[in-house]
């Protein structure tokens, strides 16, 4: 059944990841849509304040940067920042095939090249990466760099030259024939028609693909020409969502009719049309007031010949009338409250004639097994409690680089749960912040990365921590599990404990992340028989060192790093770099400096020192006594990093290592830690 109900969905959902991935290379970049749409209502000679200096930065804007930008954004999602540069390069080639007068002559007409972007940036890393990946790991030492910037730079041109000649005639004749096809439909006063496919499109998730793989390269043209885009308006019209609440505070029932009021202003205000399609799930007959009410908005909006400058993103009235055009605010105004007017007469004779169960819960599950994972706007409609929050069954620890730190952090939390008797019942792993996908139950992260971590895991729980080994939230995690699978809750002593150990684990997170990026979870990395014992020798070991300051304290753990052969110098600045964004003091006297997630190309093989100071320093307003430097590879660290996170989140082992006299005394206390 699971099977069947997966190819029934196929198409649907991979028009919805599709048009995921455009809104991902568009969205990010509406600033700069609407920095242009500012400039553009200002400064143009038709603008408020015409000024013919200031006025020469709007046509390179949208020629040259809104594309740039969209195709670096596009080709960093695919093979990060190395893609997000061949991307641009390479559509430097599009741009220039499409609006230089070499090609399209000095009287021809130009269009900004976002349809060209969004290809040839995804594409462009997509092929980037493969061709990568024939000689990853195969670079002699030392020559990585040489090999990394070469290799991009010759891609890079070749690809530029490519897309000049060979997709520049397939970009000329989409955008000829969209133009025509927009043309046809505006000129013949039909352009409210497309309305029967784009409200649908909303209520199911599918409106992206079409809102910013067509309408707003289309619209953007049609603004670089004229000013302002009706185009804007089709689907960022929030009256007939509004019309449809309006209903259903009227003649709604039950929790729909409760809740509202609340969902109507978040949507119209908030710009969040999320919020309304449970409630039209609900009845699907609404549908037509969805319709209804667009068609009405697109038809006044095309005889009053109004638009917008830019797209308004989110849809809200208050980002509408930020970026409505000087001659279109009576028209806009008059079309979004004649499409509510429109959609309300709809819908309220289907709410008050037919028959129906106003499920609020069961649509918002609904429109959420649509969308394909959970919904965080659609959690205001129903309130939640304790008993509505998703089994735990995935965790993952999220930290800024990814190295070695929530490898511990992990495996302490692992552990915990392996303790309370869940640990088959429940996964834990860890990952850089960057690489979060919305399929987790439950996210622990530092505090000062909450939101970063927030936006690409909506629908998880999320808890945030400042110390990672002593933060009560552990125990709380473990508890909430218990309640879960048994339904009875820790006792207090217990939690206390736990939660100790537990916080351990979370600060050690943000620095396995950065490393270790390809193993996800310290479980399951296969290392040699031999390699722990070539991460921490006692080489690599100080029992009675001594810091003026942090600072101090990281540049010796670097040394060590060098000295050992596992990092390049250039690393130890990448440590301190590091501690600026967020303090890798651990917890229980431990810190662990580590580089950013960007240094890892100067790293040779991974390492890791230990050095005991007789006096502790201070480290960002904690005692540090031990720090552990870190530099890991390939995942070979992530073991002895679990031992790390285990021996520092119990107070006696911690004992042991203060009282240890010899070298041998600490890599034996680290060899009965078993992972």
């Amino acid at each position: 059944m699971a099977e069947t109900k997966e190819k029934k969905g196929g198409v649907r959902v991979a028009v919805q990841k599709f048009g995921t991935f455009l809104s991902s290379m568009i969205m990010p970049n509406i600033g700069a849509f609407i920095a242009w749409g500012i400039l553009t209502a200002l400064f143009i000679p038709a603008g408020f304040f015409p000024n013919e200096r200031i006025g020469t930065l709007v046509s390179p804007m949208v020629t040259y940067l809104l594309p740039i930008l969209i195709a670096y954004t596009g080709g960093k999602l695919v093979h990060g920042v190395r893609g997000g540069v061949v991307g641009a390069i390479v559509t430097m080639g599009v741009i220039m095939g499409t609006s230089s007068p070499v090609f399209i002559g000095e009287d021809g007409h130009s269009s900004p090249m976002f349809l060209g972007a969004m290809i040839c940036g995804p594409l462009s890393a997509w092929l980037f990466k493969k061709l990568e990946s024939l000689w990853q790991g195969k670079i002699r030492p030392g020559f990585e760099m040489l090999v990394d910037n070469f290799s991009l730079g010759i891609f890079g041109f070749a690809g530029a030259i490519a897309s000049m000649y060979w997709l520049t005639p397939v970009m000329n004749f989409i955008m000829e024939w969209a133009g025509r096809a927009v043309e046809f439909l505006i000129n013949h006063n039909l352009l409210w028609l497309t309305s029967v496919l784009i409200e649908p499109a909303k209520v199911f998730f599918l409106n992206n693909a079409i809102n910013h793989g067509v309408l707003t390269p289309l619209a953007t043209d049609q603004a670089a020409q004229t000013g302002k885009s009706v185009l804007y308006l089709l689907e960022a019209n929030p009256g007939p969502g509004l019309g449809i609440l309006l209903a259903f505070m009227l003649f709604g029932t039950g929790t729909a009719r409760a809740t509202a009021p609340g969902a109507a202003l978040i949507h119209f205000f908030g710009g969040i049309h999320e919020i309304y399609f449970p409630y039209v799930l609900m009845r699907p007959q609404l549908l037509l007031a969805a319709i209804g009410g667009g068609m009405t908005g697109v038809a006044i909006n095309t005889v009053m010949d109004v638009g917008l400058r830019s797209p308004a993103a989110p849809g809200s009235i208050i980002a509408i009338y930020g970026t409505v055009a000087s001659d279109s605010y009576l028209g806009v105004t008059i079309a979004v409250f004649a499409s509510t007017a429109v959609s309300f007469a709809i819908a309220a004779p289907i709410l008050k004639f037919t028959k129906g169960t106003d499920d609020l819960n069961k649509a918002t599950a609904d429109m959420e097994a649509m969308k394909g994972k959970k919904s965080s706007v659609a959690g205001a409609l129903t309130k939640r409690d304790a008993g509505d929050i998703p089994e735990i069954h995935k965790v993952v620890f999220a930290c800024d680089a990814g190295m070695g730190s929530s490898a511990m952090g992990a495996s302490v939390l692992r552990n915990k749960i392996k303790e309370a008797g869940f640990g088959d019942a429940v996964t834990v792993t860890n990952s850089a912040i960057n690489n979060l996908k919305d399929d987790y139950d439950l996210v622990v992260v530092h505090q000062d990365l909450a939101s970063r971590a927030e936006a690409p895991t909506p629908s998880a729980v999320h808890v945030t921590v400042d110390n990672f080994m002593a933060s009560p939230r552990y125990d709380e995690v473990v508890d909430l599990i218990r309640s879960q699978q048994t339904g009875e809750s820790a006792e207090s002593g217990e939690a206390s404990d736990a939660q100790h150990s537990a916080n351990a684990a979370d600060s050690v997170d943000s620095v396995a992340g950065a490393e270790a990026q390809p193993a996800q979870s310290s479980v399951g990395v296969k290392e040699a028989p031999d390699a722990e014992s070539k991460i921490l020798t006692a080489d690599n070991i100080v029992l009675d060192g001594s810091a003026k300051d942090r600072d101090d304290a990281i540049d010796q753990a670097g040394a060590m790093l060098v000295a050992a052969g596992a990092v390049e110098p250039a690393y130890v600045a990448a440590m301190h770099e590091r501690e600026k964004s967020v303090s890798t003091y651990m917890g229980n006297g431990l810190a662990i400096p580590h580089g950013t997630n960007e240094a890892k190309d100067t790293i040779k093989s991974s390492s890791i020192t230990f050095i005991r100071l007789d006096e502790p320093v201070d480290w960002g307003g904690k005692p540090a006594k031990f720090i552990v430097g870190i530099a890991g590879a390939d995942g070979t660290h992530l073991k002895t990093l679990s031992k790390i996170a285990k021996i520092f989140g119990k107070k006696e082992t911690v004992e042991q290592l203060e009282k240890a006299t010899t070298k041998e005394e600490i890599l034996n206390i680290f060899g009965k830690v078993t992972s």
